[in-house]
C-alpha cells in the first residue's frame, strides 16, 4: 500500500442531540490534519457522519413525536450544516441508515460468526441507554437519590435481562496486549494508552452484541429478532466508507485508517472492541486512535441543567471563523481537558492574531506599498540576521509536520508563532523606516526577507485558518499552484506586483468587558 494515502475519521456523531463545542473540536482537529496532509502531497480521505441507530435515538425520536427515520433525517442535517459553517473539508458524510452500511455490518458480523467469535446466550447486567454501553457492577455506584449510575459518565444504568449474541472478547485479551506492544503509536496520548492497557490487563468479559428490546438498528443476519449492538454497527462505518466487504472497491486502498480521532469517553470502544472485531474478521485494524479531552465552560462542566453548552456557530458569529478555529487548537495542549474562557479567547485574538501575525503582515506590506512601488522588493546579500530569520522560517515546515503527525496542534502553532515573533523582532531591529533614509537598497532587501518569512509562515497556517490565510497569500500575490508545501522552498520573485494591503485580523473590542477610561487607554498605548 502506498504511504502517500491518508485516511482520517471523526467519530460519527450520535443524533439524539444538536452539535456542541465538543463535536466542533473533534471535527476541527481532523480538518486541520486533512488539510495539512493534502498540502503535503498526500492522497487524503476525510470522513465524518452520523450514528443514527440504537435505543437512545429511538427514545429521542419518540420524545419528539417523530418516527426514528424522520428524526434522524432532521438531526443529521444539523450536523451536515455545521460543515460549511466551520470551514470543514470532509470528502464524505456517512449515515448509518444507508443501505450500504447495513450490508457492511452484516458482512462483518458473518465473518466474525464464521471465525467462532459470536455465540448466542443471555445478557443479564447493567446497561446505560445514554452511553449505549454495558457496565460491570464495579463500574457503577448508587447515588444519594438511590439511582445507580456509571461511575465514569454519571449516566443512569438499568438492569437488563434478554437473549443476546455475545462476542468472545475474553479470548482476545492476550492478542490485544500483544497488538498494543507491537504498535506503540496505536493509542494516544500516553495517558489513554496506559488507561486502555490497564483495562485489558484487568480481564475482559464477553461482550453482548445484540439487543431484542427495540427495533431501530441493523438486524442480525438470519435472526432479525435481534438488532446489532449499536457500537458493532457504528464502528463499522469506517470500513463501510472504504467499500467493505468488497476489498476490490476503489476506496479500499485507504484502509487501514491512519487515524481515528475520538473523545476520551469512547476510547475503549475504538481501541478494545474495534480492533478485536476487525482482527476476528481478518481485517487489519486502524493504525492510530487519538482520544482528546473535554471542554468545560468558564470552569464549569457543560450540562443541560446549567444551560451553558456553547453552540459552535455562536462562537463563529461573535468572534469569527478562523479566530475560533485558532483558539480551540492553540489554547490547550491537544489531548488534555480544556476550559473555554471568554477572556482567553479575546486575549488570543488580540495578542496572537491582531498584534503578532496581523500587524506583522500589515506593516510590512504597507511599507512595501508606500516605498517599493507596490511590488516585491529586490533581494540583496544576506547578513547573519537575515539568515537567522530565513533559516527559522525554512525549518518550520519540518517542525510543524512532526507535531501535526503527533496531533500536537498547540505545539505546531507555537512553532509557527516562534517564527512570527522572530520576524517582528527583526522588523524592530532592522528598522526599514530608518533604512529608507540611510540605505534604500538594504531597506528593500530587509523587506524581501520579511515577505519571504511571511509567505512561509502563511503556507503553514493554512490548515488552521484557511480563509484568512488565503487573503494573506492573495496580498503576497502567491499563485494557486504555489500554495502547497511542494512550493515551500520557492522564493518570492522580486518585481512581482502586489495588491493594496488590507488588514486581516482586526482587534476585537469585547462588549462584555468593563469600559475603560480614556486615561487607561492612553496608558496601555
Amino acid at each position: 500500500m502506498s504511504d502517500n494515502r491518508f485516511y482520517i475519521t471523526t467519530p460519527i456523531y450520535y443524533v439524539n442531540d444538536v452539535p456542541h463545542i465538543g463535536h466542533a473540536y473533534t471535527t476541527l482537529a481532523c480538518d486541520v490534519m486533512a488539510r495539512f496532509m493534502r498540502l503535503d502531497g498526500k492522497d487524503v480521505r476525510f470522513l465524518t457522519g452520523t450514528d443514527e441507530h440504537g435505543q437512545k435515538v429511538e427514545q429521542a425520536a419518540a420524545a419528539a413525536g417523530m418516527e426514528p427515520r424522520a428524526f434522524t433525517d432532521k438531526v443529521s442535517q444539523v450536523f451536515r450544516d455545521l460543515i460549511p459553517a466551520m470551514g470543514y473539508s470532509p470528502d464524505n458524510f456517512i449515515r448509518t441508515t444507508e443501505p450500504r452500511h447495513y450490508a457492511s455490518c452484516q458482512a462483518l458480523w458473518n465473518k466474525v460468526l464464521a471465525a467462532g467469535d459470536i455465540y448466542l446466550g443471555k445478557y443479564a447486567g447493567w446497561y446505560s441507554v445514554r452511553d449505549e454501553a454495558f457496565y460491570a457492577e464495579s463500574e457503577t455506584e448508587v447515588g444519594p437519590d438511590n439511582k445507580r449510575r456509571a461511575t465514569a459518565s454519571g449516566a443512569e444504568v438499568a438492569w437488563v435481562e434478554e437473549p443476546s449474541y455475545f462476542f468472545r472478547l475474553s479470548a482476545w485479551q492476550d492478542r490485544l496486549l500483544k497488538f498494543y506492544e507491537d504498535n506503540p503509536r496505536f493509542i494516544a496520548p500516553q495517558s489513554r494508552r496506559n488507561e486502555v492497557i490497564s483495562f485489558v490487563k484487568g480481564g475482559l468479559q464477553d461482550l453482548s452484541v445484540s439487543r431484542t428490546t427495540f427495533k431501530w438498528g441493523v438486524p442480525v443476519p438470519n435472526d432479525p429478532q435481534h438488532i446489532m449492538y449499536v457500537w458493532f454497527d457504528a464502528l463499522t462505518n469506517y470500513i463501510t466508507e472504504c467499500g467493505y466487504p468488497d476489498t476490490s472497491a476503489p476506496n479500499w486502498k485507504y484502509w487501514p485508517a491512519d487515524l481515528h480521532m475520538v473523545g476520551k469517553d469512547i476510547v475503549r470502544f475504538h481501541t478494545v472492541y474495534w480492533p478485536a472485531f476487525l482482527m476476528s474478521a481478518g481485517v487489519a485494524p486502524p493504525k492510530r486512535v487519538f482520544a482528546h479531552g473535554w471542554w468545560t465552560i468558564e470552569g464549569q462542566k457543560m450540562s443541560k441543567s446549567l444551560n451553558n453548552a456553547i453552540a459552535p456557530l455562536a462562537l463563529v458569529k461573535e468572534f469569527g471563523l478562523d479566530q475560533t478555529r485558532y483558539f480551540l487548537l492553540r489554547e490547550v495542549p491537544f489531548g488534555n481537558d480544556g476550559d473555554f474562557r471568554r477572556a482567553s479567547m479575546v486575549q488570543r485574538m488580540n495578542a496572537d492574531l491582531a498584534n503578532d501575525y496581523g500587524n506583522l503582515c500589515q506593516r510590512v506590506l504597507s511599507i512595501i506599498a508606500k516605498n517599493c512601488a507596490g511590488s516585491v522588493p529586490a533581494k540583496g546579500p544576506l547578513t547573519d540576521a537575515d539568515r537567522a530569520l530565513l533559516d527559522k522560517a525554512g525549518g518550520a515546515l519540518a517542525a510543524v509536520r512532526d507535531r501535526v503527525n503527533d496531533q500536537a496542534f498547540h505545539e505546531a502553532l507555537a512553532a509557527i508563532w516562534e517564527v512570527i515573533g522572530d520576524a517582528n523582532r527583526y522588523v524592530d531591529t532592522q528598522a526599514p523606516w530608518t533604512l529608507a533614509k540611510t540605505d534604500p537598497v538594504r531597506r528593500d532587501h530587509v523587506l524581501w526577507v520579511l515577505v519571504e518569512a511571511i509567505r512561509r509562515v502563511t503556507l503553514l497556517t493554512q490548515p488552521f485558518m484557511p480563509g484568512s490565510t488565503a487573503r494573506i497569500l492573495d496580498q503576497l500575490a502567491v499563485p494557486a499552484d504555489g500554495r502547497d508545501f511542494a512550493a515551500f522552498d520557492r522564493e518570492m520573485m522580486s518585481g512581482t506586483a502586489l495588491p493594496a494591503p488590507q488588514g486581516v485580523f482586526p482587534r476585537f473590542v469585547d462588549p462584555a468587558a468593563p469600559a475603560q477610561t480614556p486615561r487607561q487607554v492612553r496608558k496601555k498605548a
